[in-house]
């Protein structure tokens, strides 16, 4: 009689799972724009190894960092430094840890679950959550790619091409580069529109900017003229179009698309610590090239669009000037609409359990290069539209931005701390306060912006000061219930946490997973928020039929 195995004790280590994911097209050798890391390969040791397994990963943080100074970020930067001045800068600076943070921490869940942003928001808080976010983000997504066709009519048609020649040509670029079936191809694709976005750097020595001014507007926080409603809201616009939804949706999927594993995590934060770099020097540099080209002109103080401020620069600097200018903006705007497109393509294919790698070929995955084909001809189709309502498109992407970034903000922080999720790489306790006290103050910026959208009437320097000292209570508050929580919760006893490298601990299989618990609090902080986002999108539709009836 054969004798059973001997009992595993308690806490022997275990043999490393199988990385689960959703698509077996995730699985494979990491084949990035500079280099090939293999499936079974170990972590690189050496300076050489290590710059070249750098190489072969980066590419998602920059990717979508880069794609994040899209059309609305150029022309929101150059308004910033045309009206202005170099005032604004302090502004970038404080966005630096938003973005990292942030986006680390999808960095994380791609690696280590497998699985992307909208099918976790799916299976951990419910359909309902799932398909909203979604939805939403499917419904801004789109209304944002008919902006970045506005950019690429504005900045062509600074050349004196006709829109009607250019956005179909733009259009037919990017499906030409993402249904290729080859990740490496749109990947290097991609980062060609990377390099160009270097065009700043001679640009903003074209307008002879002043060392000592903008060191001290980096700094030291002020606004030229002093405060007020306009110069708020822009503020508001700034953080808006450099903390974006789409985000956290596409960085995460990229990540499990490009297969990187837990064990290169820390390749994939210093490709995203060096993507935060590069957004903000950008959006530095813009904003320093209004400022500097068009202070003492008749220019100074009347931004309307990105198209008339490559039309001023021509006449300030240059035509040189005036034609990198349009280029970064043309840059911009199709880098951002290859991302956003793709950021939805993504989530769908999540939550319909459908295939959706760009490794793969059109035929092997329909609805993934069918969705992002459909959002791409209609927002093309749109702009060219005459009469086409191109003013309240770009009213509701910020307005539609506002709705969405508190949900997707709070489910971004939960997941990361969800012990089925994540395990040993849930948020360290500092991370989470740092984490806590970033949502709030976008969750507030949020509400300020709606708020704003629908009462264009209200003091938003009075709210944005009334709201800031709510926020600080509320937090303080936040921060001793917490303390006292701790202190209060009878000693834990042994970890039950697997006692595996972390590097080798990956999510179990979604069918696995325990079924999260809810507290009582967060039953009522998620009713809250649908109560939120059911008064928003009323208010909302409300609005888009005020204007649509003039």
């Amino acid at each position: 009689m054969a004798s059973n195995p001997p009992a595993r004790p308690p806490h022997a280590p275990q043999a490393p799972r199988e990385r689960f994911v959703l698509d077996s097209a995730h699985v494979g050798d990491i084949r990035g724009a500079f280099g090939t890391i293999g499936q079974h390969e170990e972590g690189a040791r050496g300076l050489r190894p290590r710059a070249l397994a750098l190489l072969a990963i980066i590419g998602p943080g920059l990717i979508v960092m880069v794609g994040d100074n899209d059309a609305g970020g150029v022309a929101t930067y150059s308004q910033a430094g045309q009206n202005y001045g170099t005032s604004l800068l302090w502004v970038l600076l404080l966005l630096v840890p938003v973005l990292i943070v942030n986006q680390e921490m999808v960095v994380r869940l791609g690696a280590v679950t497998g699985v992307g942003h909208a099918r976790l928001i799916n299976e951990r808080f419910g359909r309902f959550w799932g398909w909203f976010s979604v939805g939403d983000l499917f419904l801004l997504n789109f209304l944002t790619i008919v902006t970045e066709f506005i950019g690429v009519s504005l900045s062509l048609g600074y050349f004196g091409v006709s829109p009607y020649v250019a956005v179909p040509l733009a259009a037919l670029a990017l499906l030409a580069i993402t249904v290729r079936g080859s990740f490496r191809f749109w990947e290097r694709s991609m980062f060609v529109f990377v390099f160009a976005n270097l065009l700043v750097i001679p640009l903003f020595f074209m307008a002879r900017p002043h060392a000592g001014s903008i060191a001290h507007d980096f700094v030291v926080p002020g606004i030229q003229g002093g405060a007020n409603s306009t110069s708020v809201l822009l503020i508001i616009a700034m953080v808006g179009t450099t903390v974006a939804p789409w985000q956290l949706f596409f960085q995460q999927s990229n990540v499990i698309d490009k297969r990187i594993t837990p064990r290169w995590i820390n390749y994939e934060r210093l490709d995203t610590w060096i993507g935060a770099l590069v957004v903000v020097i950008g959006a530095a540099a813009l904003i320093c090239v209004s400022a500097f080209a068009f202070v003492h002109t008749p220019y100074f103080g009347h931004f309307t669009d990105a198209g008339a401020t490559a039309s001023a620069l021509d006449q300030t600097l240059g035509s040189t000037a005036g034609a990198f200018f349009a280029i970064v903006l043309l840059n911009a705007s199709l880098i951002g609409a290859g991302a956003l497109t793709l950021s939805t393509s993504y989530a769908f294919g999540d939550v319909f359990g459908a295939r959706s790698s760009l490794h793969r070929n059109f035929r092997e995955a329909k609805l993934f290069y069918g969705i992002f084909a459909g959002l791409i001809a209609g927002a093309a189709a749109i702009v060219l539209i005459p009469g086409a309502p191109l003013g309240v498109i770009t009213e509701a992407v910020q307005a539609l931005a506002g709705v969405l970034l508190p949900s997707a903000s709070v489910f971004l922080l939960l997941l990361c701390n969800d012990r089925e999720v994540l395990g040993p790489w849930r948020n360290r306790t500092w991370l989470n306060a740092l984490a806590t006290v970033i949502v709030a103050v976008l969750v507030l910026l949020s509400l300020i912006l709606m708020a704003t959208t629908v009462f264009p009437s209200i003091d938003v320097t009075k709210v944005a000061l009334i709201g800031g000292a709510v926020l600080a209570v509320g937090l303080a508050v936040f921060a001793l219930a917490t303390l006292w929580t701790r202190r209060a919760a009878p000693a834990k006893g042994p970890s039950e946490e697997p006692e595996l490298p972390r590097e080798q601990w990956t999510m179990p299989p979604l069918a696995l997973l325990g079924r999260p618990r809810w507290s009582t609090g967060r039953k009522i902080a998620m009713l809250t928020l649908r109560g939120y986002l059911l008064v928003s999108v009323i208010l909302l539709i409300v609005k888009a039929v005020q204007l649509g009836g003039g």
